[in-house]
């Protein structure tokens, strides 16, 4: 692998860094690191130029101003696309936006993607009705056999794939879901508008993993992309168990944001 010597000693910040990136990020103390990454660091600093949406120049182009080989340059790249940085736009790269932040609190999806002024969505790909096996028949508070609902739904933002959410509920709880309830819309507002039912509290899991070809598919990514995956465990304010959700995020699209305070 090819290494370069990258100039400043210890507490110099690398260029092109994002606001609250670590300082000298990347960079060993020995200051050689990989020519991919220093091409990194100027696509970076091109981007702010560029400004979101901006289209980033070719391989070729690249590779030609920073004096290095395209393979150099492709992954530079291709590191920046996995970190959310560009996108693909029909065949060419431009600047993506910033990153949808989503709160880890018990708000819907729809609640976090509108605060942010981007219109949200669902696009349902499969709604079934099946005997609740032995192993989640705890998390929904029923016997196991008891007939539950699985829904499984792309999460969209303007139009935008981001995500895969699946819903594991009890038939007893919602009796109508294929027929009162609108897929694309939120079903926390359904469970609270047309049933009277709030949620009290919850218990997730939040972890990193590659999306399985499926999952790939139908989220619009290459399977190598880092996925973020809740796994929630919803009650009521009576405090019975009311769902169990899967939902997977696209890792170059999202963040999640918490408020930790102290107990008094």
């Amino acid at each position: 692998m090819d290494f370069t010597d990258y100039p400043g000693g210890t507490g110099e910040q690398t260029p092109g860094a994002a606001p609250g990136a670590p300082i000298r990020a990347g960079i060993p103390e020995h200051g050689r690191i990989p020519k991919y990454y220093a091409v990194k660091t100027r696509v970076a600093a091109l981007l702010d130029e560029l400004g979101e949406g901006g289209l980033l120049p070719t391989e070729r182009d690249l590779a030609v101003r920073f004096e290095v080989s395209r393979e150099t340059v492709r992954q530079a790249l291709r590191e920046l696309l996995l970190e959310g940085r560009l996108r693909r736009a029909g065949r060419g790269t431009v600047v993506a936006g910033p990153k949808l932040e989503q709160p880890l609190a018990l708000a819907s999806y729809t609640e976090g993607v509108r605060r942010q002024g981007r219109r949200p969505g669902r696009a349902l790909t499969g709604l079934d009705r099946f005997p609740c096996p032995p192993a989640l028949a705890p998390d929904l508070g029923v016997q196991p056999g008891a007939p539950v609902w699985h829904m499984e739904r792309v999460l969209l933002a303007d139009d935008e794939r981001v995500g895969l959410e699946s819903t594991y509920v009890a038939v007893e709880r919602v009796p109508r879901l294929d027929t009162d309830f609108e897929p694309d819309s939120s079903f926390y507002g359904y469970l609270h508008d047309r049933l009277g039912i709030s949620f009290g509290d919850a218990d997730e899991r939040l972890e990193t993993v590659l999306a399985t070809p499926r999952e790939a598919l139908l989220i619009g990514t290459p399977p190598a992309l880092p996925m973020l995956l809740i796994h929630r465990l919803s009650r009521d304010t009576e405090g019975r168990p009311m769902e169990r959700v899967r939902s997977l995020y696209r890792g170059d699209r999202f963040s999640f944001t918490t408020h930790l305070g102290t107990k008094r």
